[in-house]
């Protein structure tokens, strides 16, 4: 059965690889060698986060570039992972999901197998480094998801690496309640079934909030450096104040008699 999924895993990689790579946006989108620390940015014309003691909040445009920009988001490769089943309706459902994140103005990283899957690496190994290179997960539960034995070792290998987290988002299609993941049962989950175009809006949201969150935390752990090395300059200038001073004598010199 392993050997089948992987033949058709590349026969679908092979036909979809090239229609995907001209669908993606081909404008200019936020490099690396564009971010800029969120300490940085807290110094410059933008409002940092949390609100200034003044009492204003940073608008939400600064917010988002605060979260975009941010050190700790591009230490991972994905903003998110996207599993899905190898069947045509849910690979083209995870397509439009992809590509309206990646759309202007946000440009989300997202990781979809059958596009940035390497060929030849070892099925395992690829989604194992996807996902701990990735921000957040999201795991397109359809009746072929849950038939699915790679669906199901990545939805076990997300619940490993972050239980109870917010970084997991289950995203229900076309799927009778009773047929849920028992394992995911405590979980929230976005019904696509109703409203895909809605749903998609709620996945972008909820990665923008998790990126916001990283930006924060970074910015606290500045904060927190610069006030610990501020103490501690003040705390040498205070002994170098304490200290005895040296005085100096002058020098006579004794004439022998």
């Amino acid at each position: 059965m392993l050997i089948l999924f992987s033949l058709g895993w590349f026969r679908k990689l092979l036909k979809t690889g090239e229609t995907l790579s001209i669908q993606r946006e081909k404008e200019d989108i936020i490099t690396p060698n564009s971010v800029t620390s969120v300490a940085s940015l807290s110094s410059s014309s933008a409002s940092p986060l949390p609100a200034e003691p003044s009492g204003k909040s940073p608008s939400r445009p600064q917010q988002l570039q605060l979260a975009l920009t941010s050190e700790q988001r591009w230490k991972k490769k994905y903003d998110l992972f996207v599993c899905h089943s190898s069947t045509d309706s849910d690979m083209e459902e995870a397509t439009r999901l992809v590509l309206s994140l990646e759309a202007a103005p946000h440009k989300l990283r997202c990781y979809l197998w059958h596009r940035d899957a390497c060929p030849g690496a070892a099925i395992a190994t690829e989604f194992a480094h996807a996902l701990k290179e990735s921000h957040v997960w999201a795991l397109l539960i359809t009746p072929s998801f849950v038939q699915d034995d790679w669906c199901k070792y990545v939805m076990h290998q997300v619940l490993a690496e972050g239980p109870m987290s917010n970084r997991m988002i289950p995203l229900l299609q076309n799927l009778p309640h009773t047929e849920y993941p028992v394992e995911l049962r405590f979980y929230y989950y976005i019904d696509l079934s109703r409203n895909p175009d809605r749903g998609h809006s709620i996945v972008n949201k909820s990665v923008l909030r998790y990126l916001e969150n990283l930006a924060q935390k970074e910015l606290k752990s500045h904060r927190k450096l610069d006030m610990s090395e501020s103490g501690s300059q003040k705390d040498k200038e205070t002994l170098k104040q304490c200290s005895p001073a040296t005085s100096t004598l002058p020098v006579t010199n004794v004439e022998e008699k």
